[in-house]
């Protein structure tokens, strides 16, 4: 949460990206890219909505992180509004859009609140992207767990979206992490992301 929090300042600060990133923890600083994307798809939408570019001085793996963020923000802006969500999405490039179905599974499962009917459809909507889904939910689920605050709701949509219980889909988040290598051409943090998006997809796509 702290690192979400920093990426809010630094959407408001002119700092250089990379050089703040590495300040901070090495698994979790990318989580300053989704706080950045967050706050710029919540507070000036028509900045980064649409399909826009990233902002020039989001480059390389940042900017998955960045619309990862922007996927979050979506929940929230929207009102829990599954099918505006989806239509937003597909106003971005394809090769966007499976960072974007990431953050609405962890706001999704995170924050709620949405009917059993809307999350039949947001798991219909997301299509062959429920793998990331899924891994955004799972990411929800640990983080509730850990922080002791699982709602019944948490519970609900990490059972729709990911077809375990919370507390299954907390676990697959920490075998994932077992032997995680350091960044090289691929980031860990994403890495830990692919691993879960695998563990789930041969699960839920059928």
């Amino acid at each position: 949460m702290l690192q979400v929090g920093a990426g809010w300042a630094l959407a408001r600060v002119p700092r250089d990206v990379g050089k703040t990133l590495a300040h901070f923890d090495p698994l979790l600083r990318w989580l300053l890219l989704d706080g950045y994307g967050f706050h710029e798809a919540f507070f000036h939408p028509e900045r980064v909505l649409g399909g826009r570019p990233h902002p020039r001085r989001v480059q390389g793996y940042a900017q998955r992180a960045f619309d990862q963020g922007i996927g979050r923000a979506m929940w929230f802006a929207s009102g829990a509004n599954v099918r505006a969500i989806a239509a937003a999405i597909t106003e971005f490039p394809a090769e966007r859009r499976p960072d974007l179905w990431s953050g609405v599974g962890l706001a999704s499962t995170y924050a709620g609140e949405a009917s059993d009917a809307d999350l039949e459809t947001l798991v219909e909507s997301a299509g062959t992207h429920r793998p990331q889904l899924a891994q955004g939910a799972a990411f929800a689920a640990k983080t509730r767990l850990r922080a002791g605050n699982v709602s019944p709701y948490t519970v609900a949509a990490c059972r729709a979206i990911c077809e375990v219980s919370v507390e299954e889909a907390a676990e697959v988040t920490d075998r994932c992490l077992e032997d995680l290598p350091s960044d090289a051409a691929q980031p860990s943090y994403e890495i830990w992301r692919q691993r879960i998006q695998q563990h789930f997809s041969p699960i839920l796509v059928t």
